[in-house]
Formats: structure tokens, C-alpha cells, sequence
């Protein structure tokens, strides 16, 4: 059985506590490997090697930096097929989706911001009598990554990259349930000469290794994906600490369609956005979504994989459940669904559409992260943007329509941080991402990235 360890000061070390989690394979429900149960004990270890390695990285010419991100980038594409086939099984999804995804963005992660550093410019202003202002970007110290189950290694490179592009040290905690590529992800570090506690990875549950990082006196800021209720008591803890933090928070994407759109690409995409990761119109949808594999993951005919664990399972089927006694219609799926062979304790659950739902029913307005999808019919545009807006999440959003000054209105009126046009996952480095309302605060990306990990300071200059 696999057995991961926490990677501190560049070498993987012993737990204190001798305490391990089961980690499962989500498609057949059985233990495949075990995670450190970290402690603060841990926790402590790692900051301390983060601050060490800090006083020499932050000094660490960019270009230096950039050279061994570029490495580390190299050394991940070579390893593509082991990282995607690694990522299926620790988190139940289609291997096509994290060959196709996670791992190439992964990459790309780190070659963008070692790029990014090589080309960054600061600003120098002239005063009207003569004096000079200039801006110094410093890196800020340790910083605290906590990253998700849903995207593992893409959204840990997502931080991990510009962190140590900026020259900040840090300490990643990924989730408890699919910490594998992370453990991999460390291997390569070591290949590609990183320096000895720039990147030190602790293993281990939110309330217990996660806390202890965000509380940690020594740790300046924070970068955590995760849902919206630990998202505020992470607020709560750094807020007297005056830390600074970033939140990714919970989401309900709306997925709007206008009768001018692209008709077949849009039902096309908006399966593949409802079920890859977790009217007319149904006329076509519901019959499509039927027709989706639902199975072993590494299997190139199946779309949809397994739920990350039974627990969450449970809860997608009991909102489904709920979705019935709200009054809600389910046009297919609705149920477990049973595999024969090894596959038959995974956590799979049918690919369902719910209609005849009010706009206020919780499974409307709650995130479900699972393979649900609930179809809201409009008349008119400004209802779409109310049904889109009428909701306490405000991540990201879709809208589907031929009518580019259409698209476009619509687009500036939804309340989210990001809105696909006729598109869906399509990621541009350079521009920010993040949330508002309940999704959370902060963006990261490009130099919204590098703001985040540097503080900037003004310098003036007498004649």
C-alpha cells in the first residue's frame, strides 16, 4: 500500500504522532494508500524550513527562479501519463478529463509565471520639482497554500508557481483526499534542484494540519480554494492576525442560453461543463446526458467518474432526494449508479437534470458539486441576469449567444468574478480569477498573482 510522507527542508520526514488517514480509490470504493495525519508539530517543522530557505530564495535572482521552474515544468510533461493516471485514481475523475486538463495546466502553471518574472516592469514617476518615485517589489515571506479535492494538482501549481516566482517560500496543505500528485509533484522538486525548503508539502486533515498553518504567527498570508464555510472561519482566524489572504470560494454557475445561440455547441458544452468535473433545449440535453458513460474512469469511453468519497456521495443524493420534495421533476438519472465487478462499491451517481424547480429552492441556490444540473426557462434577458444574480455565489458563469452586444450586457451584469462567452474552462493566465459575494475575496493571476505575494514599496527621492 502507498504511503505518503510530508516533504520538509527537501526531504520527506517522519510524522511525530505515527498517524496516517486512509486515502481511497474513489471508482471502487476501497483504501489504496495512506496520508500523514500532521500535527502542528509538522506545521511548525515546515514553517521554520520555509523561513530558512526565504532569506536565500527571496534573494535569488529571477532569472535563476525562472530556470528551475522552467525544469520543473519539463521534468511534469515528461511524467504526463503517471501524473494523469495518478490524479484518475486518487479523485474518481475520467483519466481523459486529467490528461487533458489538470496535468497540461499543471505545467503550464509554472512555465507561464517563470515566463512572467523574466518581463515584469515597475513603475518610476517624475515630480514637478525633480524628485523621483519608484516602486520595490519585495516578496512577503511564508505563505500558507491549501488547495481542493477537485482540481488537485492543477489548483496546488496554481499557487505553488507564482508563490516561488515571486521569491516567497511557502507551505502547502493539499486536501486529505487526493494528496497523491502533491507527494509525486515533491519528487520533482528534488530533480529539478529546487532549493532545500522554498516548497515544503504537510499532509493532513483542514480542522487539524490546515488550522495550525492559518493560525501560525509566522505565516503572512494565505491562499486557499475550498468551500465558502471554511473560507470564513480561515477570514476569521487571519483577520486579527492582519494576514493577507486570497478565497476561492463555493460557486453556483449559472449557464445561460439564448435562443440565438450556437444551438448544438452550447448543449454540446454545457454537459461537458455540468458533468467533466463534477423546452427545446431539454429536448436535446436530457437525451445527450442519457447517453453519457458513467464507470471506470480510465477507460476512454466513460465521461463521468466517481465522487470523491462516499460521504459526499451521500449528500449529492440527498439533494436530490430534496430536490423532490421541493416539487422538482427529474427528467433522467437520480440514483446511484451501480458498476458490476471492482467498480461496484465506487461512488458513481447518475448524471441527473432537475426541472420544474423554483429559482429559490435550496437546490437552486446551494452547491451541489456533483453531476446535477437544475434547467430554469426565461423569456427575457433581464430575467436571465435576475435568475443569475439572485444567488449568494458569484464565482464564474456562462453565456451562450450569437448576439455579440447581447453577450456582452448580459456578461457585464452577472455578479461573478468570471463569465464565459460561447466558451466554457478557458483560461487566460494574465487575467485575474476570483470570486465575489459568498465565492470569496481577492483574484489571482498574472501580476494579480505577483501583487498578491510582493509588497510594494514607494520610494521617493530628493534632488
Amino acid at each position: 500500500m502507498l504511503k505518503l510522507s510530508n516533504f520538509i527542508g527537501g526531504e520527506f520526514a517522519s510524522l511525530e504522532e505515527n498517524l496516517y488517514i486512509d486515502n481511497y480509490d474513489p471508482s471502487i470504493g476501497k483504501v489504496y494508500a495512506q496520508i500523514p495525519d500532521s500535527s502542528e508539530h509538522e506545521i511548525n517543522l515546515a514553517v521554520e524550513a520555509a523561513q530558512k530557505a526565504f532569506h536565500t530564495w527571496s534573494k535569488t535572482p529571477c532569472s535563476t527562479r525562472a530556470q528551475i521552474m522552467y525544469r520543473i515544468a519539463d521534468i511534469l510533461e515528461s511524467k504526463l501519463d503517471e501524473f494523469a493516471m495518478a490524479e484518475s485514481k486518487d479523485q474518481g475523475k475520467t483519466l481523459e478529463f486529467a490528461k487533458n486538463v489538470d496535468i497540461p495546466r499543471s505545467i503550464y502553471n509554472f512555465r507561464y509565471f517563470a515566463g512572467h518574472i523574466l518581463h515584469m516592469e515597475e513603475k518610476a514617476t517624475v515630480m514637478d520639482n525633480g524628485y523621483l518615485n519608484y516602486v520595490q517589489r519585495s516578496p512577503l515571506g511564508v505563505a500558507g497554500l491549501i488547495s481542493p479535492w477537485n482540481l488537485p494538482l492543477y489548483l496546488l501549481t496554481w499557487k505553488i508557481a507564482p508563490c516561488i516566482a515571486a521569491g516567497c517560500t511557502c507551505v502547502a496543505k493539499p486536501s486529505e483526499f487526493t494528496s497523491v500528485t502533491a507527494y509525486m509533484l515533491c519528487d520533482i522538486f528534488k530533480q529539478a534542484g529546487l532549493p532545500e525548503g522554498v516548497v515544503n508539502m504537510v499532509f493532513g486533515k483542514g480542522p487539524k494540519a490546515g488550522q495550525a498553518l492559518v493560525s501560525h504567527p509566522k505565516v503572512p498570508l494565505i491562499s486557499f480554494t475550498g468551500g465558502t464555510v471554511t473560507g470564513k472561519k480561515l477570514n476569521e482566524t487571519c483577520a486579527p492576525l492582519f494576514k493577507k489572504v486570497s478565497l476561492e470560494l463555493g460557486g453556483k454557475n449559472a449557464n445561460i442560453i439564448f435562443e440565438d445561440c450556437d444551438f448544438e455547441k452550447a448543449v454540446d458544452t454545457s454537459i461537458r461543463a455540468a458533468f467533466s468535473n463534477q423546452g427545446e433545449f431539454l429536448e436535446s440535453f436530457v437525451p445527450k446526458v442519457r447517453q453519457l458513460v458513467v464507470g471506470d474512469p480510465r477507460d476512454p469511453k466513460t465521461k463521468v467518474g466517481a465522487l470523491i468519497s462516499k460521504q459526499h456521495m451521500e449528500k449529492v443524493l440527498g439533494y436530490i432526494e430534496l430536490a423532490k420534495q421541493e416539487g422538482g421533476v427529474i427528467e433522467c438519472g437520480g440514483e446511484r449508479k451501480q458498476l458490476d465487478g471492482e467498480f461496484s462499491d465506487g461512488y458513481f451517481v447518475e448524471p441527473t437534470v432537475i426541472t420544474n424547480i423554483k429559482p429559490s429552492c435550496r437546490v437552486a441556490q446551494e452547491e451541489i458539486f456533483g453531476p446535477v444540473v437544475t434547467v430554469h426557462p426565461f423569456e427575457t434577458e433581464e430575467e436571465a441576469i435576475d435568475l443569475a444574480n439572485n444567488n449568494q455565489y458569484g464565482l464564474s458563469c456562462s453565456v451562450w449567444s450569437e448576439n455579440g452586444k447581447r453577450a456582452r450586457r448580459v456578461a457585464e451584469s452577472i455578479q461573478v468574478g468570471y463569465v464565459w462567452v460561447n466558451c466554457w474552462m478557458v483560461r487566460d493566465l494574465r487575467v485575474p480569477f476570483g470570486g465575489v459575494k459568498q465565492s470569496g475575496i481577492g483574484r489571482e493571476g498574472g501580476e494579480y498573482s505577483m501583487n498578491f505575494f510582493t509588497e510594494q514599496k514607494s520610494i521617493c527621492l530628493a534632488n
